[in-house]
């Protein structure tokens, strides 16, 4: 049981470490780890870290979403930037990972993203003169990386209270088996 308790703790640092990098599953892996401690030793022993761990998951999406479209209105963007940003990110990661297979999806996770919200905004103001056109859409760029950026450091706090409260509820790993 011990092996199986340390090997779900690393699966949950993993976690914290995706709440905080994009494109690598965070509170999911959290709650996963949990649930699998609890099939394995009883879910009443985890009956808090599983509260806490969804209620950590619902608002990780939350704040996903919110800190994201906070950016974006803070910067001006426009949908078309927003979805330009959605669209880089996938073409981000995607297009690079047979380029680069470890560090490709972590650069195109970063720059598809920036790069998506400038062309969206850009092709969006076309009624603006080449330079206000090109001011905006860098403003909504970075307005939308900075709200995603800002989003992940909130969700690596919540992974790290979830998995705190899983620590604190089941220590030590080897008693009552």
């Amino acid at each position: 049981m011990t092996i199986l308790y340390w090997l779900l703790v690393v699966l949950m640092f993993v976690g914290v470490v995706g709440a905080v990098v994009p494109g690598i599953p965070g509170a999911s892996l959290i709650l996963i780890a949990i649930v699998v401690w609890g099939a394995v030793h009883s879910f009443s022993s985890v009956s808090i870290a599983l509260g806490v761990a969804i209620l950590v998951l619902l608002l990780s999406i939350g704040v996903d979403i919110l800190a994201t479209y906070l950016g974006a209105q803070q910067a001006g963007a426009s949908k078309w930037g927003q979805i330009g940003a959605i669209v880089g990110l996938v073409l981000g990661f995607f297009g690079l990972l047979p380029a680069f297979l470890v560090a490709g999806p972590l650069i195109g996770i970063l720059i598809g993203p920036l790069l998506g919200a400038i062309i969206g905004e850009f092709l969006y103001r076309r009624d603006l003169e080449f330079e206000p056109r090109i001011k905006l859409a860098l403003k909504a760029g970075i307005g939308i990386v900075v709200g995603s950026l800002i989003g992940n450091l909130i969700q690596g706090l919540l992974a790290i209270a979830a998995v705190s409260v899983f620590l604190y509820t089941t220590w030590p790993p080897g008693a009552g088996v």
